[in-house]
């Protein structure tokens, strides 16, 4: 779990005109909102919001949103992005009671390398990026590590299989898969079933021939 300040300026003006001229200043205009306060509508520094957001817990690190000398401990709730520059156009904060549970989307990482998988013409298939999880802000984990390093041809990693960090749970079907194996095509298997094919289809042109030879006669 990752902490971090980060001041915001509240009574921006609303409107495009005044979004273009704060984003022209290298600012971003958001909202904060939650437990029973009125929304507030603020701008943050675009350049200390991805400094805020730049260690390992990503969008799911706490912030000290520090508005007009008040802290509002918040997630960031949801960003809005430009549709051809991909950069953050909108964002909402929500205030978050430190010691309530709240659910959030926290990412996998595959850890380690699946030899017998390779050896066995497999390739190793990650089914879900994120998995989400119930927990206290403070016990938000980073990321959750998958070690891969034992997996063989046949194994099914499932969310009931996952090494979850204390004082957070799976909201997912543990029996939901997460890491499972593809098969790859060989060249010899490719090669078996061409060699099928073209046999069939010698069979079926035999077929043909003969049923043709027993209609002239």
């Amino acid at each position: 779990m990752t902490e971090t300040i980060l001041h915001a300026e509240s009574g921006r003006t609303t409107g495009s005109a005044a979004t273009r001229r704060l984003r022209a200043e290298g600012k971003i205009p958001g909202v904060v909102y939650g437990h029973g306060m009125d929304p507030v509508s603020i701008s943050v520094d675009r350049r200390e919001l991805r400094q805020a957001v730049s260690g390992g817990a990503g969008m799911n690190t706490i912030i000290d949103l520090t508005v007009d000398g008040t802290v509002y401990p918040s997630l960031i709730k949801d960003v809005q992005r430009h549709p051809v520059r991909l950069n953050i156009a909108h964002i909402d904060f929500i205030q978050v009671n430190l010691n309530e549970e709240i659910v959030v989307s926290v990412p996998i990482r595959l850890d380690g390398e699946a030899k017998a998988v390779s050896n066995g013409g497999g390739l190793v298939d990650l089914s879900m990026n994120e998995l989400e999880v119930a927990t206290t802000p403070r016990n938000i984990p980073d990321e959750i590590i998958v070690d891969i390093a034992d997996m063989d041809m046949d194994t099914v990693i499932r969310v009931e299989d996952l090494n979850i960090p204390a004082g957070a749970k799976a909201t997912a079907d543990p029996e939901v898969p997460v890491v499972t194996v593809l098969t790859m095509r060989t060249p010899v298997l490719d090669a078996e079933e061409a060699a099928a094919a073209e046999s069939a289809d010698a069979g079926a042109a035999d077929d043909s021939a003969a049923a043709g030879d027993d209609a002239d006669s």
